[in-house]
């Protein structure tokens, strides 16, 4: 696989095709043992229906638009992948329920990660670096709160979480912010790819 401007690493496209699969697997197998504790009341319906759509997203949108321009973003993409790698198998591992921090970890880690590679594709364009941070930042900020919503809208309600879930959302919130602005600050840093002008044979008349 290649784009205009060259091809894959092939280790880093290894790496994206794990993270993919090792999610995909996970879900299939918390859907198919949804009376396992780690999974109750988790929606997980839901997650197996939205996350490999997210996870395809990208190499979708740079097949249909962007393959004649630019090599694929796969370190972009396994940015993009990672959070959710991170949150089925944190659940399957039942860390959200044995750990007290590891919720609010995710929350911090997971937005920064993915504003990471949303800054990684600001780049693509002609913005500078402060408009790179704030578009970046919107995003964050954004998805933090499309996240509650859905939260607040599939296993909150009913569940032993309900009382405290006021507390725990400005909390998540707060959290997925901050990492997403640490990232967008950071990652927005790095310079854009240099854009080959086209060379003109130099012994070749000029037309005018």
């Amino acid at each position: 696989m290649q784009g205009s401007s060259g091809p894959i690493s092939r280790p880093w496209l290894l790496v994206d095709v794990v993270v993919k699969a090792a999610t995909v697997s996970l879900l299939v197998w918390a859907v198919l043992n949804p009376d396992l504790p780690q999974f109750s009341g988790k929606a997980f319906a839901g997650r197996a229906l939205a996350y490999p759509i997210a996870l395809l997203l990208l190499p979708i949108l740079w097949w249909l638009f962007g393959r004649s321009r630019m090599a694929f973003p796969v370190v972009a993409d396994i940015l993009l992948g990672l959070p959710f790698l991170i949150d089925v198998a944190g659940n399957a591992a039942n860390l959200y329920d044995s750990i007290d921090w590891w919720d609010d970890a995710n929350h911090f880690v997971n937005w920064a990660l993915h504003t990471a590679a949303i800054a990684l594709l600001l780049r693509i364009g002609p913005w500078g670096y402060r408009t790179r941070v704030a578009l970046a930042f919107c995003w964050a900020v954004t998805t933090a709160v499309l996240w509650e919503f859905a939260e607040a809208v599939t296993f909150v309600p009913g569940s032993a979480e309900a009382s405290t879930a006021y507390g725990d959302t400005l909390l998540d919130l707060a959290l997925g912010m901050l990492g997403g602005l640490i990232a967008a600050l950071v990652v927005g840093r790095v310079r854009p790819p240099i854009r080959e002008e086209p060379t003109r044979d130099v012994g070749a008349p000029v037309r005018g």
